[in-house]
Parts: C-alpha cells; structure tokens; sequence
C-alpha cells in the first residue's frame, strides 16, 4: 500500500521444489466447518505446481479484450486445505534456488520475524489466512430474500499472499485478491480470484517470492542493506523488472469511465472485469496513454453529479504530492505537483467538495532515522510534526492558490466525506483522527479512530473541530451520491480491535455537538467479526429518494462455526434489520475495501 518502504516475502529453502502453498494446521480445536482453518501456529508447508501465467502492461486508457477463461491459471489448492496430494514437483531455476538461500540466511539470522505485528504465525491467524481461488460457486440465501436493486456485484479487496511467507510479513504485504458475490434475480455466486498483477505473475511462474514487500522488510539499517542488496542482484539477473511495477493491488476498487479497477497506491491501477457467469478477469495494467506515472491512489473520489474521478500520488522524493484527475470519459487530466509539501508523509486518503480538494499532512511520514538508530521502519511517526490540512481548487492547473491550516493532532488515514459551505468560503470535512498514530503500523489493535468534523473558515483561517461518536469507528462510508456534498448519514465499522469490525453503525453528523449522533447499530455477536461496511441505494436515480433510503451490506465470518455470511442490512431501521443472508460456500478472509457495482454499471465494463 505504501510507496515507501520494501522487503521481501521471505522464502523456499533450497530444496523446495514444488509451487502454489497449501499450509499443513495443527489446531488447538476441530472446527464443525471444513472452510475455516484457523492457524495459531504454523507446522508445515507444502508447495504444489502451478503454470506460469503472464499480465498484460498496457500503455493505453482502454484495456485490452479479456483472454478466454483458459488462459487464466487453473484453482491450486486451498491454504486450509492439507488433504490435497502434490502433483508433479518442477526443477525451480539454479539462480532461484540460490537468492532463496540466501533470503532464508537473512530471514532466519539477520532479521527474523521477532515482533507480532511482522510474525506470519501472529499476521495470518484465523480468519486472516490465506484462502485459494474459488471459481464461481452458487450460494444459499439462507434468511429473507435479495432485493432487487441489489442485482450486479459486491466485490471486495483484501490482502492474500499468494506464498506462505517465512520472513517478516505485515498485513499489508498479501497479494491481491478479489471477492465478489454476483447477484442476480434473487441468486448469488461467489467467486474469488487474484488480481492477476505482474508480481504475481512471475512470482506463479518462480513457484516462489522473488519481489521486495512493502511494510515488513526494511526494519533496521541491516535488514534494508541485506534485503536491498538481494533485491538489486534478483533485478539484474533478470528475474523481474521493478518498471513493470511492484505492486499489489490488495487496496480497493474504483468504478469511473466505464472502467473497473483494482488498486493499492504503490502501483498503477489494474484493470477488471466480471463475465456474466460471476468470474474475474484481470485485464491488464493501465497507464492511461502513458499519461500515468508511477502510481496512484486507492482512494479515488467520483463525484456522482459529473462522473469525474480525482486522484493523487505521493512519494519518498520531490513533488512529494502530486494530484490530479480524469473526466467523465476516463481521461487523465495534467498533473499539478505541490511543492508546498516540504516533506513526505503518508497519504493514504483525501477528501473533495465541488470547490476543492483536501490533503492531510500527518504525522506518519519517512523516519530514516529511527531504522537507523533504532532499528524500526523508515515508515515512522513524528511526534514533534504539528498536522496540517491543504485545501486546492478542484480544477487547479497550479499549486499556486493551494493554502495549509495546522490542525495540531488531527491524523487523518481514511476520510469520509466533506463539503462547502457559506458561499463556498467554509468547508467541513468528516474523517476518523487516529489517536495513539505510532501504533497506526505496529500494534493496531492499540488505535482508536475518533470519527470527528473538522471545519475551516477560508477567510479567517480559523479551524474548529469536535467528535461525532467516542467509538472506537473506521471504514466508514456514504450514500456515493453525496460524495463531496453535504451528508446527514455515515455507516462506520465498529474496531473490536482494529483490524477486526464487531459491527456496524449508523451515524447522523447532522446532530449538534453535544447530542449522540449514533442512530443505528448493529454487532454481530460473540465471535463474528466483518469488515467494511458498503451503503447501497434502493433508487439511485431517484432525486426525490431519501439519503438513507436503501441497504448496508458486508462480508461477515464466524469464528465460532467458520462460516461466512453476505448480509443485507435495512439502513433506515435503527437496529440495521437484516434483511438477506447469504451462506457462502467457504470462508472469506477479512479484508480492506469493498464496492458495489449495478448491472446496468457491469454491463457497460
């Protein structure tokens, strides 16, 4: 996700001669479903052949047509399950077999998974290991019935590493994959697949991790050096080639010039498509005529009035920011770099009103020093940086009238939503502040995320703030139409510790300061946690609809059965009633960021 940092799945032994892992449990309990395969310690790990797939790059704003469904890689077998028998081992390369020695020295002397937050054991546990791909697969509407404006797709992204790794490994570092449930008239099918990246591609043809990761590597002045030094000789061996990208694609999904695409900030945007029988297809990597460099965010804002999609980028070097935007077509607009950020940060999220669009300078950010001295990430908090908002002009071909407002202990990492008020010379933004930031990569089951408003009077400079709810809220979300216009209604994930969501409520961020804004809740119950929640309108083409006037759905697993569930929740009611529930044919690992795409939409991809 982040641009910043790199390491490397660590790696197959010498010996390891077989592809696609498939890891061997041993459990401290035997669950009644064959679809969870919780993990409190790993015991063993088997690789099984897989054939080598390739990914398209492709310098143009139109992808390519999709490949017939035969050149996509067949299932490999599950991570949960170890019944499956090998099949026919596959010599890896000379030169493989040697860089992977070498990781394993590194991964077992030099720098080992010492810290929970790095450990695989800890990191890929329960409901956060790795499933295999799940080809369309119909599904049980086992309570109510599916509404029809929920016919199209609900499609999820998360964090799936394609490899078990044996070296540090973060949340953040899993592999891409996608899962959608396909809805229509009344029946659904679930479908998981891989976002087909080139990291994953020469890494299926390897049969082994060759790519540096992003967040769990660089932790102290050796490991960088080791790691670095392996990754340059894997590069001008040939094994891969970094301008073809790193990235993972876990992140989210954007919907914009009838285009669907998978994202993670630290890579171009992939772009995908859904076949009529509920399948993924992973198109290619778009730069948009050459237009796009290097990068670009995961959290693209579409204003719903114009059919515009703004962006940005940002990185360890000058410009560290750089925005920009497509029109309704799908067409990059020029860059404005802004120099006016004097250091890099780490910008995860922005938000956008008709007038403007709004950046926070936080207090995560490059702390070179501190994997030096000691020993951590060069992804690091600044406690002495006083946070900033930058405000531009939405169209801005310049820098130039961009203005920063300090906003002393506002760490934004996802927004909500904002908009202008008073003639446009005030805006509101909505956004979780992440208090105790320095635990945001390490420990995130320590943060709390205080959903507060923040406004900015353009004329005095006078910022104000104060909290809509004192839980403990993130992954919070909208009716999409009301993306840079004023809101009365967000639907939050409620953190039972982050990175896990015990529920979801209903917030109205209309109410004054002193009165409780939560006007909807519902938890899940002991032992089920979901993910981010997903606001879908009964009538989107209705102007006269009320903003709230339709359905709250997520992915939800159960720790106690191992089942997974799609639910479909009444978001006027204020118990979020449900209304459908899905069983689905196995679990569904927790993830990142999800997004619902209507037929008619699905059609037109």
């Amino acid at each position: 996700m982040d641009a910043f940092s790199s390491s490397f799945l660590s790696t197959l032994t010498p010996s390891t001669k077989l592809r696609s892992p498939v890891i061997t449990t041993t459990l401290r309990s035997t669950s009644p479903s064959p679809y969870y395969a919780p993990l409190p310690y790993i015991s063993s790990v088997r690789i099984e052949e897989k054939p080598p797939t390739s990914t398209t790059t492709t310098k143009t704003s139109h992808p390519p047509p999709p490949q017939s469904p035969k050149a996509w890689p067949p299932p490999a077998p599950s991570y949960a399950s170890p019944s499956v028998g090998a099949k026919k081992r596959v010599e890896p390369r000379l030169s493989t077999m040697i860089f992977n020695t070498f990781d394993d020295i590194i991964n077992n002397f030099i720098d080992p998974p010492l810290r929970p937050s790095v450990d695989p054991k800890h990191v890929l546990s329960h409901n956060f290991a790795p499933v295999d791909e799940l080809p369309p697969t119909p599904c049980d509407v086992i309570q109510g019935s599916l509404p029809p404006c929920l016919d199209g797709a609900y499609i999820r992204n998360g964090p799936n590493p394609q490899f078990l790794p044996r070296g540090p490994y973060h949340l953040f570092d899993g592999d891409g994959m996608l899962h959608s449930i396909r809805i229509s008239k009344g029946k659904a099918t679930l479908c998981s697949r891989y976002v087909k990246t080139y990291k994953y591609s020469i890494e299926n043809q390897m049969g082994s991790p060759v790519f540096p990761n992003v967040f769990s590597g660089f932790n102290g002045l050796t490991a960088a050096a080791t790691r670095g030094a392996l990754s340059a000789v894997r590069i001008l061996s040939g094994e891969f080639n970094p301008a073809n990208g790193i990235g993972l694609a876990n992140t989210s999904l954007a919907l914009f010039g009838n285009r669907l695409y998978a994202l993670g900030e630290s890579d171009l945007p992939y772009s995908i498509r859904l076949t009529s029988k509920g399948d993924i297809q992973t198109l290619g990597r778009i730069d948009f005529d050459g237009k796009l460099f290097m990068s670009m965010t995961a959290h693209p804002k579409i204003d719903d009035d114009t059919g515009e999609a703004f962006a940005f980028r940002y990185g360890p070097v000058p410009p560290y920011l750089t925005y920009f935007h497509f029109d309704a077509n799908g067409n990059k607009q020029p860059d404005v770099p802004i120099f006016s950020m004097t250091r890099p940060s780490f910008l995860h999220d922005f938000a956008i009103t008709k007038k403007y669009a709004i950046f926070a300078d936080i207090q995560i950010g490059m702390n070179p020093m501190d994997m030096i001295i000691g020993g951590g990430s060069p992804v690091g908090t600044d406690p002495a940086k006083v946070p900033r908002i930058g405000i531009i002009p939405r169209y801005a071909k310049d820098e130039s009238e961009t203005r920063w407002f300090d906003v002393p202990g506002f760490n934004l990492i996802h927004a909500i939503n904002a908009w202008d008020e008073d003639d446009g010379n005030a805006i509101v933004l909505l956004a979780p502040n992440i208090l105790s930031v320095e635990h945001t990569l390490e420990r995130m089951d320590l943060v709390h995320a205080l959903v507060e408003k923040v406004r900015i009077d353009l004329r005095t400079g006078l910022v104000t703030r104060h909290p809509i709810s004192a839980r403990n809220l993130d992954f919070a979300v909208l009716n999409p139409a009301y993306v840079a216009k004023k809101n009365k209604y967000v639907y939050a994930a409620v953190g039972d510790p982050m990175p896990k969501i015990a529920g979801v409520v209903k917030l109205d961020v209309s109410k004054g300061e002193r009165q409780e804004c939560t006007v909807g809740s519902r938890m899940y119950g002991p032992g089920c946690f979901g993910g981010e929640p997903f606001f879908v309108a009964k009538e989107p083409q209705n102007p006269e609809a009320d903003e709230d006037d339709g359905y709250v759905v997520s992915y939800v697993h159960n720790e106690n059965t191992g089942e997974s569930r799609f639910l479909v929740m009444d978001a006027q009611s204020p118990n979020l009633d449900i209304v459908a529930a899905v069983k689905l044919p196995r679990r569904v690992p927790y993830g990142f960021h999800g997004l619902f795409v209507r037929e008619s939409d699905l059609n037109k991809l």
